[in-house]
C-alpha cells in the first residue's frame, strides 16, 4: 500500500480518492450513487446460490470449533466499535467486510452478511469509485449480496469492478494491471498486493457466478506477476516499475502474505472445476517453501521484512496470512501434513496477538501500518498499531481457514 506522502497525496487528489493504505483523505463520489448512474444498464446475469450449513465448505471448517469461536469474537468486537456507516470504500475495510462474509459462509449468522449489505449499501448512497487496485476489496461484499438476491445494485458494483479492471485500468505492454489503476502520473507499475486487492473477488466471481473469465484473468495476472516480481528465492519483491528506492534481497511479510493467499483460493476453485494450474502451483510452492523456512522458531510469527529475522519486528497480519495461504496449500493438496505444525505455530502466534479490552473482547495488536515499497530502513520504521482493519480481516480469515484442518 502507499503511504502518505507527497507523491500519494498527489496520487489522492488526482484520483478523488484516499491515498492506497488509508492515509486519511476521505473518500470521493464520483457524481451520483452507482446505483443511479447504472441504471440504464441491462441487469446482470444471476446465478442466485442460498448458504448452507451442510455445504462442503462450512463442515470443512468446523463451524462448532473453538478458532472460529474465537474468530466470531474478533468479529463482534470490531462490529460493535466500527459501524458499517462509516466504514470508507477501501482495501482495509474491504478486508475486513470480506473477512464477515467468510464467517457468514460458514457460521450462517446473519449478523455478519447484514453488516456488509449496511456496508454496501451506504456506499451505493453516498457514491463511490474503482480507480485503483486498493478500491476492489469491498466488491467482495457486493459478490456475495448479489449471488444470495441477485439485486441489480449489487450486481452494478461488480459491474463496475469489471470495466474497470478489464477496459479502464492501466497495464504494462505484457497486460499487467498497474496498481495505481487509471493514474498515469507514476508509470504503469505492478504491486504484489495488487493479486489479492483485484484477485480475490475474480476468484469469488468464479466460484460464485461460474465466471471462466475472471478466473483466467486471475490465473493471467498472476503469471505476469510472478514474471517481473518472484525473486530466486521464492518471495516476491513489493513492486516492478516503481520509480521509488527498493533496496534489492528486501522482502515485506505482508505483501507475500496477500499472494499466497489469493493465489491458494485461485488453485481451490481451479479444484473445484477439476482443473489445474500448474505454473502458478510451482510458483506458490516456492514461496511457500521460502515462508516456511523463515518462520520464528519461538513465537511462531514473522518479522516484517521476512527474511531479515531480529532486524524488525515480529507483524501480525503477515503471520496470519502465511497460516491462511498455508492452510489453504494443505486443503488443495499442495502441501503434505508436514505443513501442520508450522500452521499450528503461526496461528498460536497469531492467537498470542490476541489482547482483552476492558470488556473482555480480543483485540488484534501488532499490525504493521499502511505500508509503501522502500528501502529496508523504510519497512523497519513503519509503526506497528492495533485494531486496524486489514489486520483484524486476516487473522478472522486465518482462524477460519485453520479450523478444522484435521
Amino acid at each position: 500500500m502507499v503511504r502518505a506522502s507527497v507523491v500519494t497525496a498527489l496520487a489522492a487528489l488526482l484520483l478523488g480518492a484516499e491515498p492506497c493504505g488509508g492515509g486519511g483523505l476521505p473518500s470521493a463520489s464520483n457524481g451520483l450513487p452507482p446505483a443511479q448512474e447504472d441504471a440504464g444498464t441491462p441487469p446482470r446475469a444471476c446465478t442466485q446460490t442460498s448458504r448452507a450449513a451442510s455445504d462442503a465448505f462450512a463442515v470443512e471448517r468446523a463451524p462448532t470449533s473453538e478458532a472460529v469461536a474465537t474468530a466470531r469474537a474478533v468479529a463482534d468486537r470490531w462490529m460493535s466499535e466500527h459501524p458499517p456507516e462509516r466504514l470508507e470504500w477501501s482495501w482495509g475495510e474491504g478486508t475486513v467486510v470480506g473477512a464477515l462474509v467468510e464467517l457468514y459462509r460458514v457460521t450462517l449468522d446473519a449478523r455478519y452478511l447484514d453488516y456488509a449489505r449496511r456496508f454496501i449499501d451506504h456506499n451505493i448512497a453516498q457514491g463511490y469509485i474503482v480507480t485503483t487496485s486498493d478500491k476492489c476489496p469491498p466488491v467482495l461484499a457486493a459478490i456475495e449480496l448479489f449471488s444470495g438476491t441477485c439485486g441489480a445494485p449489487y450486481g452494478r458494483v461488480i459491474d463496475r469492478f469489471e470495466t474497470y479492471l478489464y477496459a479502464e485500468a492501466l497495464r504494462t505492454d505484457d497486460g499487467g494491471v498497474s496498481h495505481l489503476g487509471t493514474l498515469p502520473i507514476f508509470g504503469k507499475t505492478l504491486w504484489l498486493d495488487s493479486l489479492y486487492m483485484f484477485g480475490t473477488p475474480l476468484v469469488r466471481l468464479a466460484e460464485t457466478q461460474g465466471s471462466t473469465r475472471a478466473l483466467d484473468e486471475y490465473g493471467s495476472q498472476f503469471k505476469i506477476f510472478q514474471g517481473h516480481l518472484q525473486d530466486p528465492s521464492g518471495f516476491f519483491v513489493h513492486a516492478f516499475q516503481w520509480t521509488g528506492p527498493q533496496d534489492p534481497g528486501v522482502f515485506w511479510a505482508r505483501g507475500n502474505g496477500w499472494v499466497l493467499a489469493s493465489g491458494y483460493d485461485y488453485l481451490r476453485v481451479r479444484k473445484l472445476r477439476g482443473e489445474r494450474d500448474e505454473a502458478v502451483a510451482a510458483s506458490l510452492g516456492r514461496l511457500a517453501a521460502a515462508v516456511i523456512e523463515k518462520q520464528d522458531p519461538t513465537t511462531g510469527l514473522f518479522w516484517t521484512v521476512v527474511n531479515r529475522p531480529g532486524e524488525t519486528y515480529l507483524e501480525t497480519s503477515a503471520s496470519a496470512l502465511f497460516a491462511l495461504g498455508l492452510a489453504r496449500a494443505y486443503r488443495v493438496g499442495a502441501q503434505d501434513r508436514a505443513v501442520l505444525p508450522v500452521i499450528a505455530r503461526a496461528i498460536a502466534g497469531v492467537r498470542s496477538r490476541l489482547v482483552n479490552d476492558a470488556l473482555g473482547r480480543p483485540v488484534v495488536t501488532g499490525v504493521s501500518g499502511p505500508t509503501d515499497v522502500g528501502t529496508f530502513s523504510y519497512y523497519q520504521g513503519v509503526k506497528q498499531a492495533d485494531d486496524l482493519s486489514y489486520g483484524v480481516g486476516a487473522v478472522i480469515l486465518a482462524l477460519i481457514e485453520t479450523s478444522g484442518l484435521e
